[in-house]
């Protein structure tokens, strides 16, 4: 039932979601051209910095800030690349340089005032690493977490879906959303399957709306 429904329900908030990060893309696919361009290895330690980053301006409220604010002097810039540079470089014995994609990247981003879409060019370049790599992330956002024999049901559905197939490897994560009220939505390449109550009750919306 599933596949069924993943087949006739593509929803239209995965197209809007994708065109609202058409300029993170492209940072994305410079990025990711760069680093391909000088190695397997080097794509492999510039995806780790980025995702060093990505996780400490989530967990880091000044850093957060900082790619919040586009009005920020040059100086302020300056001090906050360098406190992004430091995070990713690790801490103690593991602490290795940024790699100078990674610094021309942030200094990129922040010359054009595009510091904001941070968030976005990490998850296009994570994505478009996954399918270099030959791997599949499946994302079933839910408004609880899904009980664990529920989500190996969905796993092995998921694994018969012709985009699994040809893939080299299938990772399948859980998001909670409480918003999504029930129901799943399942986010897989550039598709979004919306069978969320959510979804059913705008649908049910808007038709009172078209009706009165």
């Amino acid at each position: 039932m599933l596949l069924a429904s993943t087949r006739a329900a593509c929803s239209s908030a995965g197209f809007a979601r994708r065109a609202a990060s058409t300029i993170a893309l492209k940072y994305s696919n410079a990025v990711f051209s760069a680093a391909l361009a000088k190695s397997p290895q080097v794509l492999n330690k510039v995806q780790t910095e980025l995702n060093t980053i990505s996780t400490s301006i989530k967990e880091v409220p000044e850093l957060n800030t900082f790619v919040s604010n586009p009005t920020l002097s040059a100086a302020d810039r300056t001090s906050g690349l360098s406190a992004i540079y430091s995070r990713a470089e690790g801490a103690g014995a593991k602490k290795e340089p940024v790699t100078d994609i990674t610094k021309n990247l942030f200094a990129v981003l922040s010359e054009n005032g595009r510091l904001g879409e941070t968030q976005g060019v990490i998850e296009g370049f994570n994505e478009l690493v996954a399918e270099y790599k030959g791997e599949l992330t499946v994302t079933i956002t839910s408004a609880a977490p899904l009980p664990k024999d529920a989500q190996t049901r969905l796993e092995a559905t998921l694994k018969q879906s012709q985009a699994a197939q040809k893939a080299k490897s299938l990772k399948v994560e859980n998001k909670v959303n409480p918003a999504v009220l029930g129901g799943i939505v399942v986010d897989f390449g550039d598709k979004t399957i919306d069978l969320s109550v959510a979804s059913r009750v705008n649908k049910l919306n808007s038709l009172l709306q078209q009706s009165v």
